[in-house]
């Protein structure tokens, strides 16, 4: 297990307002899978890579709409800050905290 690897208690700042989530990494060299869960569903990590405490993944939005999400994050100390990149909707900021 790497520093990265764990659940995250984590809070996206959405257009519909804060959205919490469960957040979860399972690294594998430089590479990282996982899931994103939340009121709305639970998304799959695509494509996730980590580069030392840097974080890159898609997640495929089905609800409420259909939509490619972009994310980055860097990982410091148990605490995620990242974005994600939601098309028209723009840059959401995503915070959160690693689970003891």
């Amino acid at each position: 297990m790497t520093k990265v690897d764990g659940a995250y208690d984590c809070i996206t700042k959405s257009p519909m307002g804060d959205q919490p989530s469960v957040f979860t990494i399972v690294s594998d060299g430089d590479h990282f899978n996982g899931t994103n869960a939340g009121p709305l569903g639970s998304l799959d990590v695509k494509d996730g890579k980590v580069d030392g405490n840097r974080l890159t993944w898609v997640m495929e939005m089905t609800m409420p709409m259909p939509m490619t999400l972009t994310c980055e994050a860097v990982i410091t100390d148990g605490k995620l800050t990242g974005t994600i990149d939601a098309g028209a909707f723009g840059q959401l900021a995503m915070t959160g905290t690693r689970r003891d």
